[in-house]
């Protein structure tokens, strides 16, 4: 059986437009001639000269949020508990170090929501004509991904204002029927700010804010963010890996998220 795996997640370096100013990662790369000196002080004698071509190793030094590149968010993230429509007025959030790791090892169904305008919030009326269409039902824990608009613009000054978002009947649609996580190609899994916020001004209406993502109150789920060739992907038929990394109580943490086909 031939096995085909598809790199779901972004680089993450520096000087690459993916999140609002402030808000990215910087790298220091430490190379094999400047981390001689550090060598050398664990072995008192020792001269750069006696090492194979006067080098040491390669280190670099990252500064960054649990948020920045390639993530998966935690219920905790969205609010301090979750699970208020499934138990006694909700419990206390899971961190990422909590996270269900068979969560996130489960088959994938994608939505092609490309053709939605950016800013536009995604209903359930949308996931279930998108599933029509494809013709799946939905199984519990599937992980379902959502290829936005955004996946085209990651890179560029304008990412972070790309792609529709999923609003909180869209999620909701989704984790009642067992969905735990989902994920998206844009920079959030809600509609992006810039867009929300001129819905707000106009309403006054403070439930547009973030809706999808406090969806998650009522029942607990992870999102992948900043996801990456989605375009690549059939609607069904492959698996997704998104192990996050095990950072103690957590809001998320980054994961080298894959798509696995087989044929």
């Amino acid at each position: 059986m031939a096995r085909t795996i598809i790199d779901l997640s972004v680089f993450l370096e520096n000087d690459v437009i993916s999140d609002p100013p402030g808000y990215g990662p910087s790298i220091e790369y430490i190379d094999h001639k400047a981390s001689v000196p550090g060598l050398l002080g664990f072995f008192p004698g020792l001269a750069a000269d006696d090492l194979p071509a006067g080098e040491a190793w390669a280190i670099e030094r990252v500064a960054l949020t649990t948020h920045n590149g390639t993530h998966l968010d935690a219920p905790y993230h969205y609010a301090s508990t979750m699970d208020a429509k499934i138990g006694d007025g909700g419990k206390r959030a899971i961190t990422i170090d909590e996270v269900p790791l068979d969560w996130c090892f489960q088959p994938g169904v994608k939505l092609d929501f490309r053709h939605f305008s950016d800013g536009y919030v995604a209903t359930a009326e949308d996931v279930e004509a998108e599933l029509a269409r494809i013709e799946h039902t939905l199984s519990p824990l599937e992980i379902v991904v959502v290829n936005t608009s955004a996946g085209d613009r990651f890179g560029y000054d304008d990412y972070v204002a790309s792609g529709c978002g999923m609003g909180r009947d869209a999620t909701l649609y989704l984790t009642e029927r067992g969905v735990r996580v989902t994920g998206t190609d844009g920079w959030s899994w809600d509609a992006p700010f810039i867009h929300t916020a001129a819905e707000y001004a106009k309403s006054g209406d403070a439930g547009l804010i973030w809706q999808g993502h406090k969806a998650g109150r009522d029942i607990g789920y992870c999102h992948i963010e900043k996801l990456h060739n989605l375009e690549s992907l059939p609607a069904t038929g492959f698996t997704i890996a998104c192990f996050p990394v095990k950072i103690r109580a957590a809001s998320g943490g980054w994961t080298r998220a894959v798509a696995i086909l087989d044929s």
